[in-house]
C-alpha cells in the first residue's frame, strides 16, 4: 500500500539512472547509469588526490635529494597512499550492515550493497599495500629493515600494529579473489572474520585522531552485527518442510503477525543441527498477503549443507510417521534461526504497470513470490499497479516445471479477467519433448509433508523492523559514545596525561564496543520485552491462521489459462522476447526483473540498453533490476549451496 497511491500512470515513458544499464560486462557486472556516475567520481577522486600528492613529492625531490634521503622520499608517497586508502575505508563498513537504517532510508537493498563493499575492498587494499610497500622499500634503502619492523612508537605511527593489520587486511583480500572462493570457499568465508584483528590493530597503528575518521562508519557496522547477534540466536519453529520436484524442499516459517517484509525479501537461514557455523541466503517464495504468521522459501538441493537438510527432513518424517498417523504432529522437532527479513524498503514490482519476469531455474522463486502479491492484491480490490506481466523462465528439465504450479491459479482466475494479463513462457533447454503426459507434469510432488502450531517465530530484532526501534537503537548508542569519550577524557586521559597514540586509538575503540553493548544492549532489551508481550497475545491467533493456510496453500491446480507455452530444446531469445513485447505494449514504462546466473543477467541487461539507446518515441523504457547476490561464488562443480538458478553459493554470519 506504500507506493501505489502515490503513483500514478505516466503519459510518456522515462529514463531513470538508477535502472538504465550502462557497462553490462566486464569486472564490475552490470553497472547502471546512477552507479557509474559514482564510479566516475570515486576515479576523479582518485586521480585528483594521487595528482596533488605527485606535485607534491615532486617540489620535495630536490631537498631531499640533496640531503641523501631518498628513502624519506619513499615514506611521503606511502603516507599519500595509505591517506587515500583511509577515505576509502570510511565506507567499506557501511555497504555489509545488512539491517542499516542507512541502507534502509537509501532503499539499497543488502544484496546489491555488498558489492559495493567487494570494489571499495578491493580499493582499499589496492592502495593500503602500496603504503606498505614504500614504507617497506624505504627499510630496505636504510638497512634497517628488523628494527622498523618491531618499532613500536608510543607517539607517533606504531610500525608492528600496521604490519599486523596490512597481514590480516591481505590474508582477507587474497582468500577473496575469484579463483580462490572457487577453490575453496569455506577458506574464504572463515578468513573473512581476521576483521577483528585488522580493526583492533589498526587502530592501535593510527592513532584516535585518524581512526575516528572511520569511527562512523565502524560503528554502525558493529550496531547492526551486535543487532543479528541477538536476532540469530532465538530458534523458529518450521512450520512445514516439503519436498518437491527436481531436487527442491519448500520450508514454511513461523514469522510474528507485525514484522513486515515485501515479496522481493531475502532471510538467512541456520539449522543447528547441520552446523553452527553455516548461513545461507534465500529468497521468500510466500507474498506477505499470503498469511501473517509464516514467510516460505524454495531451497534448490545441491551441496552438503541443502542434502543434509533434505536428509533430515525426511529423517524426521519417517520417526514422525511412525509416532502418529495424524496430519498435526506437535513433536515435529526441525527448528533453524533465522536473520532478516532484508531487501529493498518499497516493493518496486509494485511501481509497474508492466512487468517483465526473467528467470532461471530456482530462480522463480521470487517471482512466484511476486506473482502472489499481485494475483492476491487483484483478488482483494487493493491498490496494484501491474496490469500486464509477462513471465520467461528457462529451467534444464521438465521436473521443475510444477514449481510454478504451486501457485492455487485456479482458484483465482475468476477475478483476473479485465484487470491483470498475464503470461508464462517456459523454456525447457535440455529436453526435446515432454517425457511425460502434460498432466503428470504439473502435479505438486509432496512425500513428506508435516506442520504444527507454532509459539516460536521469527524475532522483531531486526534493523529493517520497527522504524522508530531501529532509530532508536541507532540514536542512543550514538549518544552513549559520545558521553563515554567525553567522560573518558575527563576522568582518565587529561588527568593522567594519557598521550600514546597507539592506546587512545585502542581506547577509542573500546568505547565505542561498550557503547554498542551497554547501550545498544539497554535498547535491545526494552524493544525485546515490548515485542514479547506482543507475541504471547498473538499465539492463539497465529496457530488458527497458519492452519487455515496450511489447508488452502499448494493446490494443485489444473487451469492452465496463464501458462501460455512451454518450448522444450530451445533457449529464450530475449532480443526476439523483448522486441515483441516493445511492439505490443508501446510507450510505456516496464519493470524488468531478472534473477538468474550472471549470464542470464548479462544478456537481460545488454538488450534492455539495447532497446533503450535505440528507442523511438512510441516505444517503452525497460528499466532493468537484478535480483541476485552480488557478492556469491558462481560455481558448478563442487558441492554448493544455492539460491539462485546459476547455483551461485553465498555463506554469511
Amino acid at each position: 500500500n506504500i507506493l501505489l497511491c502515490r503513483k500514478k500512470k505516466a503519459k510518456h515513458a522515462t529514463f531513470r539512472l538508477w535502472t538504465f544499464p550502462v557497462i553490462v560486462e566486464g569486472p564490475f557486472g552490470v553497472v547502471t547509469a546512477a552507479e557509474l556516475i559514482v564510479i566516475l567520481l570515486v576515479v576523479v577522486y582518485l586521480i585528483w588526490a594521487l595528482s596533488v600528492y605527485a606535485v607534491q613529492n615532486y617540489n620535495l625531490i630536490p631537498y631531499y635529494e640533496s640531503q641523501g634521503k631518498r628513502d624519506v622520499m619513499l615514506k611521503h608517497t606511502g603516507l599519500r597512499f595509505g591517506s587515500i586508502g583511509l577515505i576509502c575505508l570510511v565506507f567499506m563498513f557501511l555497504p555489509v550492515a545488512r539491517g542499516s537504517i542507512l541502507l534502509r532510508l537509501t532503499n539499497i537493498p543488502f544484496e546489491h550493497a555488498v558489492r559495493y563493499h567487494v570494489w571499495l575492498g578491493h580499493l582499499t587494499m589496492t592502495l593500503f599495500t602500496l603504503h606498505g610497500l614504500c614504507y617497506f622499500y624505504s627499510w630496505i634503502l636504510e638497512d634497517r629493515v628488523l628494527h622498523q619492523v618491531v618499532d613500536w612508537k608510543n607517539n607517533s605511527i606504531a610500525n608492528l600494529p600496521g604490519i599486523i593489520s596490512l597481514s590480516a587486511g591481505l590474508l582477507m583480500w587474497v582468500t577473496s579473489l575469484p579463483p580462490v572462493r572457487r577453490l575453496n570457499f569455506e577458506l574464504f568465508f572463515y578468513t573473512h572474520h581476521l576483521y577483528v584483528v585488522f580493526i583492533v590493530f589498526f587502530s592501535m597503528h593510527v592513532g584516535d585522531v585518524m581512526f575516528s575518521v572511520i569511527a562512523a562508519g565502524l560503528f554502525l557496522y558493529m550496531l547492526d552485527r551486535f543487532l543479528r547477534f541477538f536476532q540469530s540466536r532465538k530458534t523458529v519453529d518450521i512450520l512445514s518442510a516439503k519436498c518437491l520436484p527436481s531436487g527442491t524442499l519448500e520450508l514454511v516459517i513461523s514469522k510474528p503477525q507485525d514484522l513486515q517484509y515485501n515479496a522481493l525479501s531475502w532471510v538467512f537461514l541456520q539449522v543447528r543441527d547441520i552446523s553452527w557455523l553455516q548461513w545461507h541466503p534465500f529468497s521468500v517464495s510466500s507474498s506477505p498477503l499470503n498469511g501473517d504468521h509464516h514467510v516460505s522459501i524454495l531451497i534448490k538441493v545441491l551441496g552438503n549443507w541443502t542434502k543434509k537438510l533434505k536428509g533430515h527432513v525426511l529423517a524426521v518424517s519417517e520417526e514422525e510417521r511412525t509416532d502418529a498417523d495424524a496430519l498435526i504432529q506437535p513433536n515435529f522437532r526441525l527448528k533453524a534461526s533465522v536473520e532478516g527479513p532484508y531487501g529493498h524498503e518499497s516493493p518496486y514490482h509494485l511501481m509497474y504497470e508492466n512487468l517483465v519476469l526473467v528467470a532461471g531455474g530456482i530462480g522463480i522463486s521470487p517471482f512466484l513470490a511476486i506473482l502472489s502479491d499481485i494475483l492476491q492484491r487483484v483478488k482483494d480490490s487493493k491498490p496494484c499497479m501491474p496490469r500486464n506481466v509477462s513471465i520467461i523462465w528457462a529451467v534444464r528439465t521438465s521436473e521443475e516445471l510444477p514449481l510454478l504450479h504451486s501457485l492455487d491459479l485456479s482458484s483465482i482466475s475468476p477475478y483476473l479477467y479485465n484487470k491483470l494479463n498475464l503470461e508464462i513462457h517456459t523454456y525447457v533447454t535440455q529436453e526435446t519433448e515432454p517425457p511425460l503426459e502434460e498432466g503428470d507434469v504439473q502435479k505438486y510432488v509432496s512425500p513428506c509433508n508435516f506442520s504444527f502450531p507454532s509459539r516460536s517465530g521469527m524475532s522483531r530484532l531486526v534493523g529493517t523492523g520497527n522504524i522508530l526501534w531501529a532509530g532508536a537503537y541507532v540514536l542512543i548508542p550514538t549518544i552513549g559514545l559520545v558521553v563515554s569519550l567525553t567522560l573518558l577524557n575527563i576522568l582518565y586521559i587529561n588527568p593522567y596525561n594519557i598521550t600514546y597514540r597507539w592506546y587512545k586509538g585502542l581506547l577509542l575503540l573500546i568505547c565505542m564496543v561498550t557503547s554498542v553493548i551497554i547501550f545498544g544492549g539497554l535498547v535491545i532489551g526494552l524493544w525485546d520485552r515490548k515485542t514479547s508481550s506482543k507475541e504471547k497475545s498473538q499465539d492463539e491467533k497465529r496457530t488458527s491462521g497458519i492452519q487455515h493456510n496450511e489447508s488452502t496453500s499448494h493446490k494443485t491446480s489444473s487451469d492452465e489459462t496463464f501458462v501460455k507455452t512451454i518450448k522444450y530444446g530451445q533457449r529464450p531469445d530475449i532480443k526476439e522476447i523483448f522486441g515483441n513485447i516493445a511492439l505490443r505494449w508501446g510507450n510505456v514504462d516496464i519493470g524488468v526483473i531478472v534473477c538468474g546466473p550472471s549470464t542470464l543477467r548479462t544478456s537481460v541487461a545488454k538488450e534492455c540498453r539495447s532497446k533503450n539507446l535505440g528507442r523511438r518515441s512510441n516505444s517503452p523504457v525497460f528499466h532493468f533490476h537484478s535480483h541476485s547476490f552480488d557478492l556469491s561464488l558462481p560455481s558448478t562443480k563442487q558441492g554448493n549451496d544455492t539460491v539462485l538458478p546459476s547455483q551461485e553459493k553465498a555463506k554469511w554470519h
